[in-house]
């Protein structure tokens, strides 16, 4: 029985990076060896084990064959026999297939190093095109590492694409890596990466639609939709912003890409257009309802954020009340770091400042002062129709922070 330090935290390691988790390979062993050693079993795929004492995954060597389209059509085989060359080769990428014995020795058998310094993501055989989540993973690591893909592997994800392998992605696991990839620190590289394989326009098709699109020049010194979503997410991603932020960055603008060219570069009502193509996105892919209800909320919005300045308080005092300020205050603060997101994901707009934000919270900051619960009490003791008594409420309360959002923005 040997054991091998292997994939991502070798890879991490050799590029100077943080390691977060140690993964094992164990050679030369079976799953009853392991439990009498005191491995606990947790694969349900595959034979996977945690150690007794560190709970980190020790993993037997293993095999797989295709059986079947999709990312779970696969068949395992593990047994002692199965060297740690036959581990590393069904991986996906040489940079993770890479392993380090436990005297510290590096085992390369193709090349994954030269790959790292080279800064090349480069698949390890042709077994890649038999798994499409691999499709996403390289773009992933394309925002991660900001690595070139390889020519031959580039060809190969989009030979995975045209035989319709990628159309068997399960949803789950598009926005598990989806949402990996808008986490990196630049994540425009992933969907560009998705965008030349052609992986895109069928895993996310009303974002591929947004490239080609014109917008106002005066507005948008980049012009291309499709560049101005890019340039948003990477701002949101310099910023360090959560990724409910990230998303709503993402899909803001999604309506752009149903006007009629006719209409171009203008886009009227698009953000009606947004909201329903962002429902009909996240339902597809299982997006979690935090970054559904933001996403919803900013491609609503938006527009009318950026026009802030110009918004009566009693403008100003509804939109609190639509996006749900008072009952989410957290997520509003979320919801003006998407605007700011849009305002700044242009070119020379990163550095210029975005007052309207700052209007909108001191707004909310006022109107929150209100005491509801008192106005409430108060009316109750002297309304005798309790049927009047909620409208009644609510009319005294929206017109008590309007006049305390007036006397704020004076």
């Amino acid at each position: 029985m040997k054991t091998y330090l292997v994939g991502g935290s070798v890879r991490d390691e050799l590029l100077g990076l943080p390691v977060k988790d140690h993964d094992y390979v164990v050679v030369g062993s079976s799953p009853e060896a392991m439990a009498r050693l005191g491995y606990r079993p947790v694969g349900k795929d595959f034979p996977v084990f945690l150690h007794p004492r560190s709970q980190e995954q020790y993993a037997l060597a293993r095999t797989e064959r295709k059986v079947s389209r999709g990312y779970k059509g696969f068949e395992v085989y593990a047994a002692p026999e199965v060297t740690l060359q036959e581990d590393l080769a069904r991986r996906d990428l040489t940079i993770n297939a890479i392993a380090k014995d436990q005297d510290g020795n590096i085992i390369d058998p193709f090349n994954g190093v030269a790959d790292l310094e080279a800064g090349l993501l480069r698949h390890v055989s042709p077994a890649f095109s038999e798994d499409p989540v691999r499709v996403l993973r390289t773009a992933r690591f394309a925002a991660r590492f900001g690595f070139r893909i390889a020519p031959e592997t580039l060809a190969l994800m989009n030979e995975m694409v045209h035989n319709g392998e990628v159309d068997a992605l399960v949803p789950e696991r598009v926005w598990q890596e989806f949402a990996r990839g808008l986490m990196e620190h630049k994540p425009s590289r992933m969907f560009y990466a998705l965008r030349e394989c052609g992986a895109l326009t069928r895993i996310m098709p009303e974002v591929d639609t947004l490239f080609g699109v014109p917008q106002p020049a005066q507005h948008h010194p980049e012009i291309d939709t499709g560049v101005h979503s890019m340039l948003v997410i990477d701002y949101a991603a310099s910023q360090n912003y959560s990724l409910p932020v990230r998303f709503a960055a993402l899909t803001h603008d999604l309506g752009k890409g149903t006007t009629p060219p006719q209409e171009w570069p203008r886009h009227i009502g698009h953000e009606a257009r947004s909201v329903q193509l962002i429902k009909d996105l996240c339902e597809r892919i299982r997006t979690p309802n935090d970054e559904r209800g933001l996403a919803l909320l900013a491609a609503r919005y938006h527009g009318d954020v950026h026009r802030a300045e110009e918004l009566r308080p009693t403008t100003i005092a509804d939109m609190l009340q639509a996006v749900d300020a008072y009952r989410k205050p957290e997520r509003f603060v979320e919801f003006l770091q998407a605007c700011a997101c849009d305002f700044h994901g242009r070119p020379g707009y990163a550095e210029k400042p975005y007052p309207q934000a700052e209007r909108l919270r001191a707004a909310f900051s006022a109107a929150r002062s209100v005491d509801a619960g008192a106005i409430a009490a108060g009316l109750a003791s002297t309304i005798t129709d309790p049927a009047c008594l909620p409208l009644a409420i609510n009319t005294e309360v929206r017109e008590t922070r309007i006049a305390k959002i007036k006397i704020r923005l004076l």
